[in-house]
C-alpha cells in the first residue's frame, strides 16, 4: 500500500507500507507509487513532499526479487520501466522532495531516495545497490549516483554490492544529514520549515532550473538561469519578499 496525505501547510506525506516484506516494491506498489506522485504533481499549491517507509525497519528494501525471478526479457523491460517511471515522477515534481530514510534503502529503494532532492537518514539506516548479487545490473536512476558520490564510490556500490551505514553514506554525500532514529521526524520537519520560508514560486523555479542544469552544457545552463531569473518577476513575489526583507533590516537597525 502507498499512503498519501496532504497537511494544512500543503506538504504531502507519501509512505510505502509493505512492512511484511521490508517495503519492497512489486508491480502493484510501483504503479500505485507513480500514480500518487503524478497526482500531487498537478497540485500548484503544494510546497514539499516527504517520502518515507512504514515500520522503521526499511525505507524501501528494494524491488521484489520473488517477482523479478519469474520475468522474461519483455517482462523485465516492463518492470524496470515502471520503476523508472516512479523515479522520474519524483525528479519531475515541481516542488522539493525529501526522503526520510530509516532502515534499509537498497537497490530500488536507494534509487527512489536518490531521485528525491534531499535525503535525511536515521543513524541506523543502511544503503546498498546489491543487484549484481542476484544476477542483474543496477540500471535506470542508478545513473544519478556517480553525480552524487563520484565514480569511485559509485563503482564500489554497484560492482561489489556491499551494504554501507548511514555515517559512511553521509561522508560520501549520499545523504545530506544523519540523525538519531527518534529524531528523524523532527529533522524532516525542520527541513520543511526551511522550505516554507522560501518563496513558493522561487523554489519551484529553482528546482526547474537545477533539473535543466543536469542536461545542459555550462554556457547554456547560465543562459537558462538568465531567462528564469527574468521570469521570476512576472509575479509580485520578488517585490513582496524583498520589501519584507528590507523592512526587517530597517527595523533591526532602528532606522
Amino acid at each position: 500500500m502507498i499512503s498519501l496525505g496532504i497537511d494544512q501547510r500543503a506538504v504531502a506525506h507519501l509512505s510505502i507500507d509493505n512492512q511484511r516484506k521490508l517495503n519492497v516494491l512489486d508491480r502493484a506498489h510501483l504503479r500505485d507509487f507513480a500514480d500518487r506522485v503524478d497526482e500531487i504533481a498537478a497540485d500548484d499549491t503544494l510546497r514539499a513532499v516527504i517520502v518515507t517507509g512504514a515500520g522503521g525497519k526499511a525505507f524501501i528494501g528494494g524491488a521484489d526479487v520473488e517477482e523479478m525471478s519469474r520475468l522474461d526479457p519483455a517482462g523485465a523491460r516492463e518492470f524496470i520501466t515502471l520503476l523508472h517511471r516512479c523515479c522520474q515522477a519524483l525528479r519531475d515534481l515541481p516542488c522539493p522532495s525529501i526522503a526520510g530514510i530509516c532502515g534499509y534503502a537498497l537497490g530500488a529503494g536507494l534509487e527512489i531516495a536518490a531521485s528525491c532532492d534531499l535525503r535525511i537518514a536515521a543513524e541506523t539506516a543502511q544503503f546498498g545497490m546489491p543487484e549484481v548479487r542476484v544476477g542483474i545490473p543496477s540500471v535506470i536512476e542508478a545513473a544519478i549516483l556517480p553525480r552524487l558520490i563520484g565514480w569511485g564510490r559509485a563503482r564500489r556500490l554497484m560492482l561489489l554490492g556491499e551494504i554501507h551505514g548511514a555515517r559512511e553514506a553521509e561522508s560520501w554525500g549520499l545523504v545530506d544529514q544523519v540523525v538519531a532514529a527518534p529524531d528523524l521526524g523532527r529533522a524532516l520537519e525542520r527541513t520543511v520549515d526551511s522550505i516554507l520560508k522560501t518563496g513558493p514560486n522561487a523554489i519551484r523555479l529553482q528546482k526547474q532550473l537545477m533539473r535543466r542544469w543536469e542536461e545542459l552544457p555550462l554556457a547554456a545552463a547560465i543562459e537558462a538561469g538568465i531567462s528564469i531569473f527574468g521570469g521570476a518577476f512576472i509575479t509580485d513575489e520578488p517585490r513582496r519578499m524583498m520589501e519584507s526583507f528590507l523592512n526587517r533590516k530597517r527595523d533591526s537597525s532602528g532606522s
